[in-house]
C-alpha cells in the first residue's frame, strides 16, 4: 500500500510538472548560460541530429527539436558568413530508428533551403549515439582547418554531448537551440511526463559514461 502510495505521489510530481522542473533544470540551466559564440577565420559548426518522424502523409521529416536545431545551425552559418570567409556546418546523425534515410541526409535539404551553401555542408550519417557523433565527427575534423568549433543541439542534450566530444579532445562553444519548458499547475500533463523522460536519459547517460570511462570502455 504504501509503494502504491509513493508512486503515485511520485507520477503527479512529474506529471504536474513540480519535480519535472528540477529535473530538467539540472541538465538544461547551464547550456543557456555560455557566452555568444564567436566566428574565427574559418569556422566549424557541428549540428546533432535529434531523430525523423513521418508527417500526416507520410513523409520523413525532421523531429520539433531537429527542426529547431537546424534553424539554429543555419541563423549561425548565416552570420558567420557576413563576419568569417570560411564557414562548413557539419550534420551529424545517422539512422538509429532504421527508417528509409538517416538523419543527416534527411536534414539537408532543409539547411540547403535556409541558405547553406552546398559546399559548405558535411554530412555523417553512421553514427547511432552522442558518443558516436562525437567520435566520428573528431575523425573528420582531423582533415579539416578551423579556428572555432561550435556545437548545436538542445540545451538538455548539451552536458552529455560536450562530455562526448571532449572524449575525444573536441571542445566546442556549446549553442543551445531550445529547452524543455515544465508546466507546473494541479493537473497532470502529458508534456511533463514526456519532458522528464528527456531529463532521466540525460542524467542516466551522463552517468553511463562516467562508468564506462572508469571501466575503459569509453
Amino acid at each position: 500500500m504504501l509503494c502504491a502510495v509513493i508512486g503515485l505521489a511520485l507520477f503527479w510530481l512529474l506529471a504536474a510538472g513540480w519535480l519535472t522542473a528540477p529535473l530538467l533544470a539540472s541538465v538544461q540551466d547551464g547550456a543557456l548560460r555560455y557566452p555568444p559564440p564567436r566566428f574565427g577565420e574559418r569556422t566549424v559548426i557541428v549540428l546533432l541530429g535529434a531523430g525523423t518522424k513521418h508527417d500526416a502523409q507520410g513523409v520523413l521529416v525532421p523531429k520539433q527539436d531537429a527542426m529547431q536545431r537546424i534553424a539554429t545551425a543555419a541563423s549561425l552559418y548565416a552570420r558567420c558568413k557576413q563576419e568569417a570567409p570560411h564557414c562548413q556546418v557539419v550534420v551529424s546523425g545517422g539512422n538509429p530508428q532504421g527508417h528509409e534515410a538517416a538523419e543527416a541526409d534527411n536534414y539537408a535539404p532543409y539547411l540547403l533551403r535556409a541558405h547553406v551553401a552546398r559546399d559548405d555542408l558535411l554530412l555523417e550519417n553512421k553514427s547511432r549515439t552522442t558518443y558516436e557523433n562525437a567520435q566520428y565527427v573528431a575523425r573528420i575534423l582531423r582533415n579539416e582547418r578551423y579556428d572555432s568549433l561550435m556545437l548545436v543541439t538542445s540545451a538538455y542534450h548539451m552536458p552529455r554531448a560536450l562530455l562526448d566530444f571532449r572524449r575525444f579532445a573536441l571542445t566546442p562553444t556549446p549553442v543551445a537551440s531550445s529547452a524543455r519548458v515544465a508546466q507546473r499547475g494541479v493537473l497532470p500533463r502529458w508534456k511533463n511526463l514526456v519532458a522528464a523522460n528527456i531529463a532521466l536519459h540525460e542524467l542516466i547517460g551522463m552517468v553511463q559514461f562516467y562508468v564506462y570511462r572508469a571501466f575503459g570502455w569509453f
